[in-house]
């Protein structure tokens, strides 16, 4: 019988193999070692791979695709309904590859080597503010304790932390101004890291063609095209520009029940990160609005006073997504409103 779809439930040493035919019958099934996966897939027949779109996907992925095989991503919450009895590995292997011969199931879309340098980038960048707000309150909680406070932001604790280290008048001791002056050293450190990553991502945006046209789009900058870009590659995964921003979580959730259909907040799906960069580009192009005559900037100023700020800042970034979806999936370049 003809294998048609093998599903793989991948981990760091151990994987776990299940074959299925073309009418979901069980064929066979295998554990295999880390080192033993390409070389006993290469051995089959081009056929469908499933795997969880979870850490190491990609790289799989990418392995298997040059095996000549077709791979897919499915969402781990789309596979839990297909797993029959207790769980283990062999049962969610069937299940990934069960739940991947659905006519209506939808797949989540491979990075290539790019997007993922890409993406590390932001996930480095992302890593760097958080460290920098958490050591900006850390002195600014400290120097509380000796009874001096500052003005909340990084700026303001770079500018006012030496001022206050040169004071011998305030409540600092030898000890503290000594601590105090490392931390202020370790602050200037991730600035300079976290600017240092801000320079790849312009450099990553000049020499890539698709963020440039990402770029020109109003709200969208290099940080954004970038995260666009290593998020959803050309986006041609995506049927149309909703699809692409329900695949973000920018439109409103449903509940419909007895014929009767009630609209909720937005989702929240999907790329957390992604959705919070529209949105605060979203919030800056509805500041700048208010000068502008062009039809967009009417609509969005029409729909500030008629909803108010924040869901007018959902409803923009909801609108970016769109065209951001055309610039990539259709080539285009970004055309301003009249």
């Amino acid at each position: 019988m003809k294998i048609t779809t093998v599903g793989i439930d991948i981990a760091k040493s151990v994987f776990h193999t299940v074959a299925l035919s073309h009418q979901g019958r069980l064929i066979k099934k295998k554990e295999l070692k880390r080192h033993q996966v390409l070389a006993y897939m290469a051995r089959l027949e081009a056929c469908t791979v499933v795997m969880e779109a979870c850490g190491g996907a990609n790289y799989w992925a990418r392995e298997l695709m040059a095996l000549g095989h077709k791979v897919k991503l499915i969402s781990p919450q789309y596979v839990k309904p297909f797993v029959k009895g207790n769980k283990n590995d062999y049962n969610d292997a069937e299940a990934i590859a069960e739940a991947a011969q659905r006519p209506t199931m939808r797949f989540v879309p491979i990075k290539c080597i790019e997007q993922q340098d890409i993406q590390n980038i932001h996930r480095q960048r992302e890593r760097l503010k958080k460290e920098r707000t958490a050591l900006v309150n850390q002195i600014r909680g400290l120097l509380t304790e000796y009874g001096i406070v500052i003005r909340k932001g990084v700026t303001a604790v770079i500018q006012e932390l030496p001022l206050i280290l040169e004071d011998a008048e305030n409540q600092l001791t030898v000890l503290s101004r000594a601590l105090f002056s490392e931390l202020l050293e370790e602050l200037y450190l991730l600035n300079e890291r976290l600017k240092r990553c801000e320079e790849k991502i312009e450099t990553v945006n000049r020499e890539n063609e698709q963020c440039r046209r990402l770029d020109e789009v109003l709200g969208i900058g290099p940080i954004t095209a970038s995260a666009l870009y290593a998020a959803a590659g050309d986006g041609k995964n995506f049927v149309n520009g909703r699809h692409f921003s329900a695949w973000i979580g920018l439109v409103p959730g449903q509940h419909a029940s007895g014929g009767r259909s009630g609209l909720l907040g937005i989702s929240k799906r999907g790329n957390v990160y992604l959705r919070t960069l529209l949105i605060h580009g979203a919030r800056s192009v509805l500041l700048n609005s208010a000068r502008k005559t062009d039809r967009f900037s009417c609509w969005a100023q029409a729909l500030l006073e008629r909803r108010g700020h924040n869901k007018a800042c959902v409803a923009v970034a909801n609108k970016m997504a769109r065209i951001a979806w055309v610039v990539m999936a259709r080539g285009e370049s970004y055309r301003p409103a009249a």
